[in-house]
């Protein structure tokens, strides 16, 4: 019996599904949420579509036009590609980089791991869920501090819970050892980020040496009681991306003895412009990468294999590296120099304005204490957000409030976060005389 196909097209409707989904989803899909920055991004883009010219400040990616990656490593890809390397990689990352990240580290940190503690993933992304996913099980507790990125997030899609500790711009909201000390003793899991998305400040080695104390004092004293471990995820996608006298460490090189308990997060996505390439590392202990290639096999969360050539390649041509960190840092710190610096006359003028100055990534924190304001329309400005969309419409000026990261509305205090990858210098400086007029215009 032959199948006759239709000749006419089927149209899908757009709620196709939507009732039976809510009866259908899992616990997990239910709490799920998306992204707020991206709801942002909706507005901007509406605009831009309009031809209005905005200072884009929101996205923590990169403008190509504006961080084009290394020439050298444009190069490599396109090698990779022309040597036919398009197929499937290990599921573990191609040797040739698995040795390039040990060498490179080796190089960076100070440490040396073994290969079985290196697995190749597609950004910086699948190392942190796959440690929330293979190291903390339903229900169970993850410690932050806050403000700090997606970690909200994984306590959905992972159905954890989680502890946050809000963190102030004494320290450019990097917690202390003394202020999560407290918070440790029925944690599963501690997730920091230095250099930090989003406030872009910078641990200083003397609190990464006391983290890495804390770490050795807790599960010495979880080992006599017999419960499970506490593990740190130490995310530093942003690593060299650091500036003046600050500098990134690792724990495990001030205090080696917290590396049974130490995994770290890194990557190309970041210190090399290549968050479109999506090629990540995880090193850690070799019994924890184990489980994390094997989980990814199933979720097939693979860089892509010309990619991985070419950072081998690239991590290991050392010249054309080193060059390269060093003309990321100067772009990245122009863009941040020309934001504070306006921001800094405006604060001198007397307007309710202040910043962190620059320490690493590719972030300024800044606070425009607003509240309690009126706009020329009559609206009363209330919240972060209502300051942040005022912002966005008078002076074409786009932040991200620290909302997005897990602070409590109550507790944002006017503080959002400013991210320099997608405009240039000049679109920086060309938005301070809006952002005055604007500041001026409230009452």
């Amino acid at each position: 019996m032959s199948v006759q196909t239709p000749s006419r097209l089927i149209s899908i409707s757009e709620d196709c599904g939507a009732e039976a989904a809510a009866r259908g989803f899992s616990a997990m899909a239910q709490s799920m949420v998306g992204s707020s920055i991206l709801v942002i991004a909706n507005e901007i883009r509406a605009l831009q579509a309009q031809g209005v010219d905005v200072a884009n400040m929101t996205v923590g990616d990169f403008d190509p036009r504006e961080f084009p990656i290394a020439q050298r490593y444009k190069e490599l890809l396109k090698q990779a590609i022309e040597e036919g390397d398009t197929n499937y990689p290990p599921p573990a990352g191609l040797t040739e980089l698995r040795k390039a990240v040990q060498r490179h580290v080796a190089r960076t940190q100070q440490l040396d791991y073994p290969l079985d503690g290196v697995a190749i993933v597609s950004g910086g992304r699948p190392s942190l869920y796959s440690t929330y996913r293979l190291l903390v099980d339903p229900g169970e507790l993850v410690l932050f501090p806050v403000p700090s990125w997606n970690n909200h997030n994984y306590r959905d899609t992972c159905q954890v819970r989680v502890r946050a500790v809000q963190c102030g711009p004494e320290t450019a909201f990097q917690p202390t050892a003394d202020l999560l000390r407290p918070h440790i003793s029925d944690a599963r899991l501690l997730v920091l980020n230095t250099p930090q998305n989003p406030s872009g400040g910078v641990m200083t080695a003397e609190e990464v040496e006391a983290f890495g104390h804390l770490l050795v004092e807790e599960n010495a004293r979880r080992d006599r009681s017999g419960q499970k471990p506490l593990y740190l995820l130490f995310d530093q996608i942003y690593r060299p991306i650091v500036f003046d006298h600050h500098r990134h460490y690792s724990p495990v090189t001030l205090v080696p003895e917290c590396a049974p308990y130490v995994i770290h997060a890194d990557g190309v996505s970041k210190g090399f412009a290549g968050t479109g390439l999506r090629c990540g590392w995880l090193v850690g202990p070799p019994v924890i990468a184990r489980k994390v290639v094997a989980l990814l096999t199933h979720v097939g969360a693979w860089a892509p294999k010309p990619i991985q050539m070419a950072t081998a390649r690239f991590l290991d041509d050392q010249p054309a590296l080193a060059e390269w960190e060093l003309e990321m840092v100067r772009r990245v710190r122009i863009r941040l120099d020309a934001l504070s610096e306006g921001l800094r006359r405006l604060k001198e003028d007397g307007f309710p304005v202040d910043f962190i100055e620059p320490q690493g990534a590719i972030y300024l924190s800044v606070r425009f204490d607003l509240a309690g304001r009126t706009t020329p329309g009559g609206e009363l400005l209330r919240s972060n957000e209502d300051i942040r969309s005022y912002l966005l419409q008078a002076a074409r000026f786009a932040l991200v409030p620290f909302s997005a990261f897990g602070v409590a509305e109550a507790a944002e205090d006017g503080w959002s976060r400013a991210s320099v990858g997608a405009v240039s210098v000049e679109q920086v400086r060309q938005a301070m005389p809006r952002l005055r007029a604007a500041l001026e215009a409230l009452t």
